[in-house]
C-alpha cells in the first residue's frame, strides 16, 4: 500500500497534463528522450526535425504509444524556417505555450586552427542563432501561457574545456549566459529560464566518439 501510495502521489506531483511543450531535435538523443518524458506525464508535444522521413517514424512510434504529439519540418538555422516553425506551433497551440526545450546542437570536433568561417558559422547559427532567435519567436506564447519555461540543453564544454570543440564549446558558454539573462529578464512576464548541463551522453552526435568504457569515463563529448 505504501509503495502505491507514493506512485500515485509521484504521478500526481509531476502531472503536465494540459500543458503545451515545444522541443527542437526530438527524433534523437536527448531530444527523442525529453518527447517521451513530456508525453509520459501528460503534456501535449511539438518536435522538429530536418530529416521529414526520421520525423514521420519517430511520430508513429509515439501516436501508438498514445502520445500526444506533432512535429514540423525545420531547419533551425534558417531565420524563415524558424519563424514558419513558429507559426506552426502559434496555431497548433492556439498562441499559448508553456514549455520551451532548446535541445538542437550540432559538433565537428577540430583543433581551433583548422575551423573554417563556414564550419564556424554553422555551429554558431544551429547552436547559439536558433536559441537566441527561437526564444524571441516564442515570447509572446510563453508570457500568454501565464507560466511559461524555457530549458537550454547546454554542456559542460562550456565551463570547462573538454576537447569538444572551442566554436561548440563558446556556444555552450554563451547559453549558460543567455540563460541567467532571460531568466531575469523574463521572470516579470513569469517566463522561467533553466540550463540543464550534461557530460558524456550516448546520442548519435557523439557515438562515433564513444569506443570504450574508458573513454566515457573521461568525460569527452556533450
Amino acid at each position: 500500500m505504501a509503495d502505491a501510495a507514493k506512485g500515485t502521489y509521484r504521478a500526481s506531483r509531476w502531472s503536465l497534463n494540459g500543458m503545451t511543450a515545444l522541443v527542437t531535435g526530438g527524433t534523437r538523443g536527448i531530444g527523442h528522450a525529453i518527447v517521451e518524458d513530456l508525453c509520459g506525464f501528460g503534456a501535449t508535444v511539438h518536435t522538429c526535425s530536418r530529416n521529414q522521413a526520421e520525423l514521420d517514424k519517430c511520430l508513429t512510434e509515439w501516436r501508438s504509444k498514445g502520445f500526444l504529439v506533432s512535429g514540423s519540418v525545420c531547419d533551425v538555422s534558417s531565420q524563415p524556417h524558424r519563424e514558419k516553425f513558429i507559426q506552426e506551433v502559434t496555431s497548433i497551440f492556439n498562441g499559448k505555450l508553456n514549455i520551451y526545450v532548446n535541445n538542437v546542437g550540432v559538433n565537428y570536433r577540430k583543433p581551433t586552427i583548422e575551423y573554417t568561417a563556414e564550419v564556424y558559422s554553422q555551429i554558431m547559427a544551429v547552436n547559439l542563432d536558433s536559441a537566441y532567435h527561437l526564444c524571441q519567436l516564442a515570447y509572446p506564447l510563453l508570457k500568454a501561457s501565464g507560466m511559461g519555461s524555457i530549458v537550454f540543453i547546454s554542456s559542460i564544454a562550456g565551463v570547462v574545456s573538454l576537447g569538444t570543440g572551442s566554436v561548440y564549446a563558446a556556444c555552450k558558454a554563451a547559453t549558460n549566459q543567455l540563460t541567467k539573462y532571460l531568466a531575469c529578464e523574463w521572470a516579470k512576464d513569469n517566463i522561467r529560464s533553466n540550463c540543464v548541463v550534461p557530460a558524456t551522453t550516448n546520442t548519435p552526435l557523439v557515438e562515433h566518439n564513444i569506443t570504450d568504457r574508458l573513454f566515457l569515463l573521461m568525460g569527452i563529448g556533450e
